[in-house]
C-alpha cells in the first residue's frame, strides 16, 4: 500500500470511528477509545505465546532525552508519537520508516536550572488524529493541528497565556464533535488559574473555556458554576490564581453526551496561606474534582469532589476510566478513579451520585469515605498550620501512570505507590513569588514545631519474605467489590502504564526499561523483556497490522541495562537515547 493510499484511509476518522474506537485493529485515541480503558479486543498475543515478544523493529526519536510519557496512535498502518519536546512525526508502522516529522522549535531555556521551570517537567503525553489532522500540544502554550500526510502546519493558536511560562501543556488532547479539548498544567507556579478549552478543529479558533476556580469576585463571574464555587473560597485567593490544572485525566460518554474532567491542587498548597485565617476548611471547588460538562457548550453538568480544602497535593487529575458495570443487582453507568489521595472511587456518571470508595494504599489523612454523603472523613490531626505540622500517607498512591480495563476479568488494572508518607506544616514566612513554585509550606531547615503522626487505615502488602512491601506494584482492583484480587511488585504511581488485551493479558511498562505481561485473571509472570531504555517508558499499546498483533512503547534516556545497580552508569558507553519500540511474536 502506497504512502497516498493511507493518507487517504486517515482521513476517515471522523465522529463515528471514534465513537467506535478500540473495537478494531487501530489505536485511535490516547486512551484507546473515549472510555479511556486501554483494552484492545486483539487476542492474537496470549498467555501461551506472550513469552516469545520479540523486537520487529525501533525508532530513535531525537534528542531530548527525559520522560518519554506519550502514547502513540496507529491508524491505517501509520503510527503518530510526540516527544516530550513537543517533536511530532509519523512511521510506517510495518518498517519504523520516517514519513515525516515536526519540530515545533521550543526554546529550550525554559527548562534550564535557575530559570522559570516547567511545571512538572518536560513532558508531553500524546497527539489526537481527526478528519486528516493531527493535534499537536506544545509544551510552551500552543496548539498545533498538522496534515497527517507531510505534517504540514494547518494552523496554529496560543491555548495558554502568551509569555507566561507558569502555564504549559503536557496532556493529549481529546476531540469531540469537531471539538479539540485541553487543560493545560501549572498550579504549582502561581498566579496560575486553571482551565480548559474546546477549539474549532478546523480554524483552531477557541469556541468556550471553563475556569476550574473562581476568579476576583469584584468582577463578573463567567458562568453560574463559578459564582457558586466562590462561596467556598475566602480571603484573597485569585491574587495566587487558586490552582486546579488540568493535566491529564478526561473521558467521555457520547450516549450522555458528557466531557469529563479530572482537576488539580490548590495553589498554593497550605490551606492557612491559601485562604488566610478565616473560616476553616471551605471546599474551594473546583479543585481536586471531576467535572461532567456538555461539550457543546462547556456548561456544567455535576461536579464530585474528592478531596475538599486539599493541603496534601491530592490532585484529582489522574486517569478517569468509564465502564458499564452490575453493582448490587443494577446496571450502573459509573467513572472511576483510582486517586492520588489513596481511594479507589466509583461515581454514577450521569448524575454524579458517589457509589463506592475504598483505600488501595495506606491511607493517614481521611478515616474513610462517608457512604451518605460521599466526603472524606478527614482526621484532625491531618491538617497543618504554621504552628503544627503533620506527616500523613499517602504522597501519590497514584497520579499519572495510565490504568486499564479488562471487561472480561472485571479488573482495572494500575500501577501505585504501595506506601509513602509526606510531613507538611505551612510556612510563617510566606512571600508571593510570581512564577516560581509557591507551596507554602516550611522548607528544611526551618522549624518545624510539633509533628502529628496520625493512624493509617488500608492494605499493608507483604513481600515473599514477610516484610511490608516499600515500592511501586501493579494492583488488580475489582470495582464492584471494591477489593484487590492479586497485585504485583514494580512500577509506581507516576510513568509506564498498563494495558490489557482478549488474549487475557494485562501488560505493564515500568520505569527501569522493563516491559511486563502478567495473565489478567491471575496474575502469572507470563513477560519480563528488558527494552534497554533505563528511564521514562511511556504506556503500551496494541494494534494489528497485515494479520500480525505488535505492542508498541515509547523510551526515554537513562543508564543502559548493561551497567544498572547503585552505581549508575560506570559503562563507558553513552546511555541509550529514547526510542519507540514495536514488538511481536515471531
Amino acid at each position: 500500500m502506497t504512502w497516498g493510499a493511507l493518507a487517504l484511509q486517515t482521513q476517515k476518522v471522523d465522529d463515528k470511528a471514534l465513537r467506535n474506537a478500540g473495537k478494531n485493529n487501530d489505536w485511535l485515541m490516547v486512551g484507546s477509545n473515549y472510555a479511556e480503558q486501554r483494552y484492545s479486543p486483539l487476542k492474537l498475543i496470549g498467555t501461551a505465546n506472550v513469552g516469545r515478544l520479540e523486537l520487529a523493529w525501533s525508532y530513535e526519536v531525537g534528542p531530548g532525552g527525559g520522560q518519554q510519557e506519550a502514547t502513540p496512535l496507529v491508524i491505517n498502518g501509520v503510527i503518530y508519537a510526540i516527544t516530550n519536546w513537543s517533536v511530532a512525526f509519523a512511521l510506517d508502522a510495518r518498517t519504523g520508516k520516517e514519513l515525516w516529522r515536526y519540530d515545533p522549535e521550543i526554546d529550550h531555556k525554559i527548562d534550564e536550572p535557575g530559570s522559570d521551570q516547567l511545571c512538572c517537567g518536560v513532558l508531553n503525553r500524546g497527539v489526537a488524529v481527526y478528519e486528516g489532522k493531527i493535534f499537536v500540544p506544545v509544551n510552551d502554550g500552543r496548539l498545533i493541528a498538522l496534515d497527517t500526510r507531510n505534517g504540514r502546519v494547518l494552523w496554529s493558536v496560543q491555548a495558554t497565556p502568551k509569555g507566561d511560562i507558569a502555564y504549559s501543556l503536557t496532556t493529549a488532547p481529546r476531540v469531540i464533535k469537531g471539538k479539540v479539548i485541553i487543560g493545560n498544567a501549572g498550579a504549582e507556579f502561581p498566579p496560575y488559574r486553571g482551565y480548559f478549552s474546546a477549539f474549532d478543529a478546523n480554524t483552531g479558533k477557541e469556541l468556550w473555556r471553563f475556569y476550574t476556580v473562581p476568579g476576583d469576585p469584584s468582577k463578573k463571574f463567567e458562568n453560574p458554576a463559578l459564582e457558586k464555587a466562590a462561596k467556598t473560597w475566602t480571603g484573597e485567593w485569585w491574587k495566587f490564581g487558586g490552582g486546579g490544572s488540568v493535566w491529564d485525566g478526561m473521558a467521555y460518554d457520547p450516549d450522555a453526551n458528557l466531557l469529563y474532567v479530572g482537576t488539580g491542587n490548590g495553589t498554593p498548597w497550605a490551606y492557612e496561606v491559601r485562604q488566610g485565617k478565616g473560616p476553616e476548611h471551605l471546599d474551594n471547588l473546583y479543585i481536586c474534582s471531576v467535572l461532567a460538562l456538555n461539550p457543546d457548550n462547556g456548561e456544567l453538568k455535576w461536579h464530585y469532589q474528592f478531596t475538599p480544602a486539599d493541603e496534601w497535593d491530592f490532585d484529582a487529575t489522574s486517569h478517569l476510566m468509564l465502564a458499564d458495570l452490575r453493582i448490587q443487582g443494577r446496571d450502573r453507568k459509573v467513572i472511576m478513579q483510582a486517586n492520588k489521595n489513596g481511594f479507589f472511587y466509583v461515581l454514577d456518571r450521569i448524575t454524579g451520585e458517589f457509589m463506592s470508595a475504598e483505600p488501595f494504599a495506606p491511607v493517614s489523612w481521611a478515616k474513610g469515605i462517608d457512604p451518605k454523603t460521599g466526603r472524606p472523613i478527614v482526621n484532625p490531626e491531618a491538617w497543618y498550620t504554621s504552628q503544627r505540622g503533620t506527616t500523613v500517607a499517602p504522597i501519590q498512591a497514584h497520579a499519572a501512570a495510565p490504568m486499564a480495563f479488562n471487561p472480561a476479568t472485571g479488573l482495572v488494572y494500575f500501577p501505585a505507590a504501595a506506601a509513602g508518607t509526606q510531613t507538611l506544616t505551612a510556612t510563617d514566612r510566606f512571600q508571593f513569588n510570581p512564577g516560581n513554585q509557591t507551596p507554602g509550606i516550611k522548607g528544611r531547615g526551618e522549624p518545624a514545631g510539633p509533628i502529628a503522626v496520625p493512624p493509617a487505615i488500608g492494605p499493608v502488602r507483604l513481600t515473599k519474605d514477610g516484610q511490608p512491601q516499600r515500592g511501586g506494584i501493579l494492583s488488580a482492583w475489582d470495582p464492584v467489590a471494591q477489593k484487590e484480587r492479586w497485585w504485583v511488585p514494580g512500577g509506581g504511581s507516576n510513568r509506564g502504564g498498563a494495558l490489557s488485551t482478549a488474549g487475557n493479558l494485562v501488560f505493564q511498562a515500568l520505569n527501569d526499561g522493563r516491559l511486563m505481561a502478567y495473565s489478567a485473571d491471575k496474575g502469572e509472570k507470563l513477560l519480563e523483556l528488558q527494552t534497554g531504555q533505563m528511564n521514562g517508558i511511556g504506556p503500551p499499546i496494541t494494534f494489528l497490522l497485515d494479520g500480525k498483533q505488535y505492542i508498541a512503547l515509547m523510551g526515554g534516556t537513562g543508564i543502559i541495562a548493561s551497567a544498572r545497580g547503585r552505581g549508575g552508569n560506570t559503562s563507558a558507553e553513552p546511555p541509550p537515547k529514547p526510542r519507540l519500540y514495536v514488538y511481536t511474536v515471531k
